[in-house]
This record gives structure tokens, sequence and C-alpha cells, in this order.
């Protein structure tokens, strides 16, 4: 089988723009049950993302998400191979990447998303392998 990502990602991405606030990006975020947010430039191209991490903190609600947003997004392309997300959320210890097309975002892909890979498999332990009858000649 031959996955990409884009059969994994999420393409209903819910994007902020830098000038919005945290009070907004909260709401939004409680309202519709996501963990995390990309942030959008003039041409669709990330450029920060909010993660609920980032909500813990006591900010101001006018504030604008660009004061506090990551400003280093990993990304990875639509028609990449699942692998390369796996390394970069392990490597990089975080549960998100934004998945582009020609820089511009087309969706988002979570450590969730990746478990679809092995959901289905079932994994059994094989046994040792046991000791020769074969006798040692001197």
């Amino acid at each position: 089988m031959n996955v990409k990502i884009e059969d994994l990602m999420n393409p209903k991405v819910m994007v902020a723009q830098p000038h919005q606030t945290f009070g907004h990006v909260k709401k939004v975020m409680q309202q519709h049950g996501i963990s995390c947010l990309p942030v959008a430039g003039h041409e669709g191209e990330p450029v920060g993302i909010v993660t609920a991490t980032d909500l813990l903190d006591d900010h101001a609600d006018g504030l604008p998400i660009s004061k506090f947003m990551s400003k280093n997004v990993f990304t990875v392309p639509v028609y990449g191979d699942p692998s390369l997300a796996a390394r970069i959320m392990r490597n990089h210890h975080i549960h998100h990447v934004v998945v582009t097309h020609e820089k511009e975002i087309v969706g988002i892909l979570s450590s969730f998303d990746l478990l679809q890979l092995v959901e289905d498999h079932r994994f059994a332990i094989k046994q040792a392998p046991s000791k020769t009858k074969r006798s040692k000649k001197a």
C-alpha cells in the first residue's frame, strides 16, 4: 500500500490570521474542539501556529496572536510520505504538522492521524529461535 499524507490528513483545516486576537482564537478552538490552529499569511502560506498549550498562558483577550504564536511551523507536502511527518513529529516533539501544496495550507496532520496506519494491523511477538539440536564437533 502506498499511502500519502493526503490520504491521512484533515483537509478541513481552520486557519487563523496573525491579527486575530487571543480571545477570538481561544473561543474558536474551544467551540470546534481543535487543539491547534495554523496561522496563514496574505497568500495562504503558514506563518505560525497556535496550539492548546499556547492557550494555557494568561494572555489578554485582545492580544494579537502574532505576539505569542509559534513562528517555527513544521510543514509537509500533501503528496509526501507519512514517514516524513512521523519523523518530524518525533524529532521535534510535536503533535501536528501543517500540510501544504505549493506553499499554501491545504490540511493538518496530527499524530493521531498517523495511527490510522497501524490501527487495523495486529502485531504478535514471534517466538525466539529454539536451540539447535546439532552437537558441536570437536
